[in-house]
Parts: C-alpha cells; sequence; structure tokens
C-alpha cells in the first residue's frame, strides 16, 4: 500500500480510502469485519464512516459494527485513522426533534458522544461535517470543534459535499479565530464521468491545504465495466448507472470507455480508480466494497501505472471543464 499525508497535515493515510456505507444494509457483521481484517492486513489504515449510515430504523449501525469491530482488539482501533461524519437527522422516523440534526453546537456535541459510544473508542482521528449547513454560522461551528480538540474526543475537522467558497469561507474564519486549524479535508463526489469538482471544490482545497477524498469513485457502478458485465450475463446496472445508460449518449460514452480500456489490457473499475490517483489535490478515492473480491480489485488499483496514452485518450472520453477560472470563461 502506498501512502500520502492527508491534506497539509501530519497524518500519514493510505491512497485508498475504506467506505463502509454497505455495512448493515448490503454486507453482514461477520463479512463487513472480514473485510475490515483484509484491508487492514493490505495496508488500508483509513477508514470512513458516518453517523447515519445503516439508514432507515437502522441509522448508526454501520457504527456499531465498526465499534465492534475495534474490540476485538489487536491493535485495530490503534492502526486506523477513523473518519466518521455529522449533519444527518438520527430519527428512525425521519423527523427530526428540534438540534437533533445538522451543525449547531447542541447537535455537535450530541452527535460526537453518540458516535464515539457507538464506535467504541474515546476519538475520532476526523470529524466531517456531511453537508452546509446554511442556517449555522462558521464561528459556532469552530466553537464546538474547539471544544471536542480541547476534550480530546477529534483530532481534526473535515468537510464533504461543501462547494469551493464554503471550504474558503469556513477557513477564513478558523484563520480569523486564531488556534484553530480549520478544514483539513474536503469529501466530494468526483471521478471520471462527474469532474466538476475539478472547477471550484479542488482548486479551493488545493490553495487551503486540504485533502480531496473522492467519494463514488465508480460512479455508482457506471465506470465499473458495466456494459461488459451485461454482455456477460453478470450484474446487471442500477441506480445512477442505470439511469444514466438509458441515455443513448452517455451508453456510446461508456461503451467507448470499456473499449479503451479493453484495448489497453485493463478492468475498467481498477484503470478508474488509478486515474483518480494521478489527479492534483487527490488524497485517496472512497471504495466501498461488498465483497473480498472487490476490495482485492481495488488493491491492484494503487500499483496501477497509466500510460501518457491511455490518460489521453480517457480525457478524450470524459473531458473535464478545464482549468479553473478559465473553464468559466472561455
Amino acid at each position: 500500500m502506498k501512502y500520502t499525508q492527508l491534506g497539509r497535515t501530519g497524518l500519514k493515510v493510505s491512497r485508498l480510502v475504506l467506505g463502509t456505507m454497505n455495512f448493515g444494509p448490503q454486507t453482514d457483521e461477520a463479512d463487513s469485519h472480514a473485510i475490515m481484517d483484509a484491508a487492514l492486513d493490505a495496508g488500508i489504515n483509513f477508514v470512513d464512516t458516518a453517523n447515519v449510515y445503516g439508514w432507515g430504523e437502522n441509522k448508526g449501525r454501520t457504527e456499531s459494527i465498526i465499534g465492534n469491530w475495534f474490540a476485538k482488539g489487536g491493535e485495530r482501533r490503534d492502526k486506523v485513522v477513523l473518519a466518521t461524519k455529522v449533519y444527518g437527522n438520527m430519527g428512525a422516523d425521519g423527523a427530526a426533534w428540534p438540534n437533533h440534526d445538522k451543525l449547531s453546537a447542541v447537535n455537535i456535541r450530541r452527535a460526537v458522544d453518540a458516535s464515539l459510544k457507538r464506535l467504541r473508542t474515546d476519538y475520532i482521528d476526523l470529524y466531517q461535517f456531511h453537508h452546509v449547513d446554511r442556517n449555522t454560522p462558521f464561528e459556532e461551528i469552530w466553537q464546538a470543534i474547539d471544544v471536542l480538540v480541547q476534550q480530546g474526543k477529534i483530532v481534526y475537522a473535515g468537510s464533504s459535499n461543501f462547494p469551493g467558497y464554503k471550504v474558503a469561507q469556513a477557513n477564513e474564519i478558523a484563520a480569523r479565530r486564531g488556534g484553530t486549524i480549520g478544514l483539513v479535508s474536503e469529501q466530494c463526489l468526483y471521478n471520471l464521468a462527474e469532474r466538476r469538482a475539478e472547477m471550484e471544490v479542488i482548486p479551493a482545497a488545493q490553495e487551503y491545504g486540504l485533502g480531496v477524498i473522492p467519494w463514488s469513485p465508480l460512479h455508482g457502478g457506471l465506470l465499473g465495466g458495466v456494459i461488459k458485465k451485461e454482455v456477460q450475463g453478470g450484474r446487471r446496472a442500477s441506480g445512477r448507472a442505470a439511469d444514466a445508460l438509458a441515455d443513448p449518449t452517455a451508453r456510446v460514452q461508456i461503451q467507448s470507455y470499456e473499449d479503451l480500456l479493453d484495448k489497453h489490457g485493463l478492468e475498467p473499475g481498477e484503470a478508474a480508480l488509478a486515474w483518480l490517483l494521478t489527479r492534483p489535490g487527490v488524497t485517496g478515492p472512497i471504495v466501498g466494497p461488498r465483497t473480498a473480491e472487490q476490495l482485492e480489485s481495488a488493491i491492484r488499483a494503487v500499483e496501477l501505472e497509466l500510460s501518457e496514452e491511455l490518460l489521453t485518450g480517457l480525457d478524450e472520453v470524459f473531458p473535464g471543464p478545464g482549468p479553473s477560472p478559465e473553464a468559466f470563461a472561455w
């Protein structure tokens, strides 16, 4: 496994991030623990979750699965850089009691204690804001985070799904407060098929020293060889991938992508992950394996070297918006 610094921090993290969103809803606890053991054996030390994972009446279940894994011992917790998120409504019925969601200082305090209990640990390495809270000023958010850092409950703070201007606003306010390190990472939707983050989010992250952690690196399976799997009688596309393939233009684009990688003798999913690892500012993509085989495939991507010819070909199939601010102007 290869490692890098998380943004401007001294924290060393693996170039792959183990995403746990499937743990509970699609992967049972025993298989989830097996995947985490395999990831740790392969050198993956960065594990990402969120308080709402498990979804519906099972919100918090994923954090509990991870906590039970830590409780097995074997230095599991000490070896892991643990990231979770706060923002979502944790009410099982979908109706949040006032102050039981979003980023008020009251909810941050409540949510971190609940996550620590489920995760069976006394600290969180990276505590991430799952979404922008338009009603809570960053002065209040940073005050709450400063207290948690002083209490030893969290070490760093990061954002998720923030636009570029909110990354800048958050860190400028942190700088004015003094003594607050501010955001150290941004977790955003970014992959070959969805490159809008290159216009503002990634430039802002680079300017302020945030590590970029792409989620949905295969765009809901669209970049994982979905057409090839259809032809071979394998798992059919669903969700975002199925919606995209219903568009004839998009289907032609994905077919061109798969043909290009077939020409180079590469697996589409592994190449899509390897491409992200070549992108400026990217710490590592989040991979959310449902099975051990999917994890093994993702790990192979770290060692994959993409030729300049292939990188050029990928840009032709999935052209990005271009450098910022030129992408806005011409």
